[in-house]
């Protein structure tokens, strides 16, 4: 079966609501269940052996040292506080079979800020992390290497991730809040490395339900992370967001993912600066957001490719001064590329939905974003995430709303580039159509030579204007010079 027939028949399985076929790139893509997960059947030379069944009584913290975990099921001591605290530069290994089970009853696998520690062909599972809290890696750690391990059921973030890290060849799967949530306290996380791995079937816990506008779900997420390369990655049915930068992320590298049927945006880049994201597969992305928006009348886009007062800062070090969005096949989503700006979200708005203010200020620096400074340079300018320097360019974008199920005529299928009206607070300079006129004119926004197949609308100034691709390339907003479209 070819590809594009093999997609065809996901399509056509999703859109009769039962579980989806595998894609065409499953035989390459797939980590989970693969021989890729088997560790050594023999103990490293000079391993400590840890046998299966408890572990209470192995000292887990000499500095250096590896443990083989051999065939079985391994458990810690009962107590929500019982974990493997590692020392600097201590190794985990799994024997195939080998099964690290939390029994629901311990909150956290491997906690603790040693650093250089490598954990690789273990299953941990079972593990009972608050949300917000991961159960491998708890306290973000440097310099951690987490490579050909399943983490699969368990509550929380399975993994998370400090500075330096390398993620690599893992499958995470079915845990209850995220698969990764890349976070350290006090600290930005830099040279992280997150590539090969199969996110599936994450947030089984359907937190964004339980504590509406969370803002705490997906595949992966990432808080004030500097530089990363996410690559190579299979991120699909997960009951969320898949790839999610939120708030002071910069120096990102997206490349080279499928990103499939997730509930909801394939890749969200918000409140954040300086990206590159290039030649991802995204498929059959934010059907389900999208049809509950339709369901409460909400006309606002669910892009696969979503940016949220996101863009390109040359003050702030980076491998780009833009965000670029290039050589990516986009594919029956709900919507297209969706860049928008929230005209009163900024410093000390009420309607910030962080404490934190822009790199530029610095995060700690809130206060000074008030009047009445904040209405004159610099700190007009500083005080907001600014949805600029977008440079869109050389994609290819195919929307058949038969293959999507159908949805009202202009409520899917939309690429949008707008901004609300500026209201709040009584004392904001971004008051009235400001940002509307800066997001589409003046802030560097550019999409061309892209490639469109379908009927493609584009939502352009405000939610309330959606207009075809003749008035989309026409004068008045003068986008995607070069570009083709087709039927």
């Amino acid at each position: 079966m070819t590809g594009k027939k093999l997609w065809s028949l996901v399509v056509l399985v999703l859109a009769a609501g039962v579980a989806a076929a595998p894609s065409a790139w499953a035989d390459t893509a797939r980590i989970c269940g693969s021989d890729a997960l088997l560790g050594p059947s023999t103990p490293p030379s000079g391993a400590v052996v840890v046998p299966a069944g408890s572990a209470t009584g192995v000292d887990f913290a000499v500095p250096g040292a590896t443990y083989w975990f051999a065939p079985g099921t391994h458990t810690l001591t009962p107590g929500e506080y019982s974990q493997i605290s590692p020392a600097d530069g201590t190794t985990f290994v799994g024997a195939p079979g080998a099964v690290l089970d939390g029994k629901h009853d311990n909150r956290y696998a491997f906690t603790g800020r040693a650093k250089d520690v490598t954990i690789r062909y273990l299953t941990v599972t079972g593990f009972a992390a608050p949300r917000d809290e991961g159960v491998v890696n708890h306290d973000s750690g440097n310099g951690w290497l987490v490579e050909h391990n399943t983490l699969a059921g368990n509550d929380g973030a399975a993994l998370m991730a400090g500075a330096e890290n390398r993620i690599t060849g893992n499958c995470l799967r079915d845990n209850g809040q995220y698969g990764l949530n890349a976070y350290q306290a006090g600290n930005g996380i830099r040279g992280l490395v997150v590539e090969g791995n199969e996110f599936t079937g994450n947030n089984t816990a359907d937190w964004e339900t339980k504590v509406p506008g969370c803002g705490c779900t997906g595949a992966m997420k990432f808080w004030a992370v500097d530089g990363a390369d996410v690559r190579g990655n299979w991120v699909h049915h997960n009951h969320g967001p898949g790839i999610w930068a939120d708030t002071n992320d910069n120096d990102f590298l997206i490349e080279d993912n499928v990103i499939e049927a997730n509930d909801d945006v394939g890749i969200f880049y918000e409140i954040s600066y300086n990206a590159t994201i290039r030649g991802n597969d995204l498929r059959g992305n934010g059907w389900v957001a999208g049809r509950r928006a339709v369901e409460a009348g909400d006309p606002f886009p669910v892009g696969a490719i979503y940016l949220s007062e996101a863009g390109g800062e040359g003050r702030i070090p980076a491998r780009t001064a833009k965000l670029e969005v290039t050589g990516n096949r986009l594919e029956n989503n709900w919507d297209g590329i969706v860049a928008w700006a929230n005209a009163d979200r900024f410093c000390n708005s009420p309607a910030s939905t962080t404490s934190d203010c822009t790199r530029i200020v610095g995060p700690s620096n809130t206060a000074s974003c008030a009047p009445p400074g904040i209405s004159s340079e610099p700190l007009y300018r500083d005080c907001r995430w600014w949805t600029s320097e977008l440079d869109i360019h050389d994609n290819e974008f195919t929307f058949d709303p038969a293959a999507v199920g159908g949805c009202p005529v202009r409520r899917c299928g939309r690429m949008g580039l707008f901004a609300n009206v500026g209201t709040v607070p009584e004392w904001s300079p971004y008051k009235g159509d400001v940002i509307q006129r800066d997001i589409v004119h003046t802030a560097g926004n550019h999409w061309h030579a892209n490639r469109y197949a379908g009927p493609w609308w584009f939502t352009v100034v405000d939610m309330a204007t959606v207009v075809p691709a003749a008035e989309w390339t026409g004068p008045t907003y003068g986008q995607d010079a070069g570009s083709t479209f087709a039927p």
